[in-house]
């Protein structure tokens, strides 16, 4: 098996450039703050958990500010990107990258509860954080913004009912996003992740990690992929590099979607 490189790739583009991202606690969204970090870009969080952005403040003083709150809740999105505008006076890219799994339970398992608590979250949660963030990127005429969708969003096992509904969602959205605005300036992407090793996938690995092993058994490179990995691939999608891909959906599963 080849070594994992979790090394930053490194992009000076982003050296004058301002990134707002949900989920920045911990994950895909933590290491995706500190690939724009070294960087040089600065960057905003925006997350439930004080803690984790909080460690994140303390090691960049001068490039990483946050705020507290649920992408459910739209006043606090609203603080937050007013605050976000504040600090840093122009939002360049958005980074959709907060969620929630379902266990994946099936339509009959999931309670009505269940079912808002994840839509609310992946897909309203999207939506509202957009749509807070895109009338400035508008004034600038210029703006990348790159959701998270899943490999759950293309076919059903990557998730329970709840989830795979919504990162189907998420996929239309990002398409839809990209086609309205895009001769304004704005691009919109999503990349959909597979196996990824992440705190949201922890229960995969406790006990005997059985769900874990079955992942990679069925994973064709075999193995979890790192946060970082991701990280590097949101680097180069929001970047002038990319600069003609629109509305496209960018799996990175180890060879899943292939089977």
């Amino acid at each position: 098996m080849s070594k994992i490189n979790k090394e930053t790739i490194k992009l000076r583009e982003y050296e004058n450039q301002t990134v707002f991202i949900t989920g920045a606690a911990s994950g895909i969204g933590r290491a995706q703050a500190l690939a724009f970090l070294e960087n040089g870009a600065k960057v905003f969080g925006f997350d439930i958990n004080e803690t984790g952005l909080t460690e994140l403040a303390k090691k960049y003083p001068n490039h990483f500010a946050y705020y507290i709150g649920s992408v459910t809740d739209r006043k606090l999105i609203e603080e937050a990107v007013n605050f976000a505008l504040k600090c840093y006076h122009k939002i360049d890219i958005l980074l959709n990258t907060a969620g929630v799994l379902d266990g994946f339970k099936e339509t009959l398992e999931t309670d009505e509860a269940l079912w808002d608590k994840v839509m609310n979250t992946n897909v309203k949660g999207t939506y509202l954080v957009t749509n807070a963030i895109l009338p400035s990127m508008l004034e600038y005429e210029n703006g990348v913004i790159v959701n998270m969708a899943s490999i759950a969003g293309f076919v059903g096992g990557g998730g329970g009912a709840a989830y795979t509904a919504s990162k189907h969602a998420i996929i239309g959205y990002t398409k839809q996003l990209d086609l309205d605005y895009c001769r304004h300036g704005i691009r919109a992407n999503a990349i959909a992740p597979g196996a990824i090793q992440t705190p949201m996938n922890q229960a995969d690995f406790e006990g005997d990690g059985e769900i874990a092993n079955w992942v990679k058994e069925e994973t064709p490179a075999h193995r979890w992929a790192e946060p970082e990995e991701v990280a590097n691939l949101t680097l180069y999608l929001a970047s002038q590099f990319s600069s003609y891909i629109h509305g496209t959906v960018i799996p990175i599963d180890g060879g899943w979607l292939a089977k």
